[in-house]
């Protein structure tokens, strides 16, 4: 005799369960999900964590490369456009000139460099596992920022070597701005980075030519030149460069030369907000379906 069991499974709804997570395959460009990131935040400190450890693991000198990198660009430019170029430091010692430019750009093209690649460097484990992506890039930002820290005390222990050596510096109001240069930098690289980091994952030849553009972009800054000395017809073309203002303003907060402008900074604040809301849209359209192209 043959015995037939039916089974009958009733899946309850939605909103009877209590789900900790919903992934839907839809949703709006406007849903970033900010408070979903915010939840994820002990990842987040994991993935930073884990940058800074792999990033100096097998080499020599470890964590010494955060001071030796901007050490040894100085020392080049120094030679190459102070010694050889003759141009002008705006009257500041060229090395604490230089060091004050490099670590602000450093800072903002690494952001930037790192988080273009987001989605290709991470391929196999956005396959793997769900968390907000919108994590990743966030971790380069802050990891980021920890070496610009260290680069910032690299700059403020030059300062003081010129001070005991009777330099004198007219720190203004300005420098109180610090925090929030500091805030623009990160979004203006997150913002870019991930705007390129979307157009990547069908256009691979982008990151080739980030690497390149921004070498090529540093000179449209004021990292190796003061704004005052540059060419009237060309200063246009340098003071569209966000990063300008922020320079300018940093050398004029702690060291009192430069120029400051409210309009300036506003233009590089509207520019980093621009880029952060159209990156994170951008970023949040993508990601739905970038492992199927990536």
């Amino acid at each position: 005799m043959k015995t037939s069991i039916d089974k009958t499974i009733k899946i309850p709804s939605d909103n009877s369960l209590n789900w900790d997570v919903v992934i839907r395959p839809e949703r709006k460009w406007f849903d970033l999900r900010l408070k979903e990131v915010w939840e994820y935040r002990d990842l987040l400190w994991l993935l930073v964590r884990r940058d800074f450890v792999s990033f100096y693991k097998q080499t020599i000198f470890g964590p010494v490369w955060i001071f030796i990198q901007p050490l040894f660009t100085t020392l080049m430019f120094i030679l190459v456009f102070s010694r050889l170029a003759a141009l002008s430091t705006d009257g500041l010692p060229p090395a604490l000139f230089y060091i004050s430019g490099i670590t602000a750009w450093n800072y903002f093209s690494d952001c930037l460099v790192k988080t273009s690649t987001v989605f290709k460097d991470n391929s196999n484990l956005f396959g793997k596992v769900y968390f907000p992506r919108l994590i990743m890039p966030l971790s380069i930002i802050v990891s980021n920022l920890f070496r610009y820290l260290i680069q910032f005390i690299l700059f403020l222990l030059i300062m003081m070597y010129y001070l005991l050596r009777g330099f004198d510096f007219e720190p203004t109001w300005s420098i109180t701005l610090f925090p929030f240069l500091v805030a623009l930098m990160a979004a203006l690289g997150l913002g870019s980075g991930i705007l390129i980091s979307a157009m990547t994952t069908k256009y691979r030849d982008l990151s080739f030519l980030v690497i390149f553009g921004v070498q090529l972009f540093m000179y449209a800054t004021t990292v190796i030149y003061p704004l005052s000395t540059a060419p009237l017809k060309y200063r246009w073309i340098i003071e569209l460069n966000p990063m300008t203002a922020i320079i300018e303003t940093f050398r004029y907060g702690f060291l009192g030369r430069g120029s400051f402008s409210w309009g300036s900074l506003s233009y590089s604040c509207a520019v980093a907000l621009v880029l952060v809301l159209t990156g994170m849209i951008v970023f949040n359209k993508v990601e739905k379906d970038f492992i199927d192209t990536v």
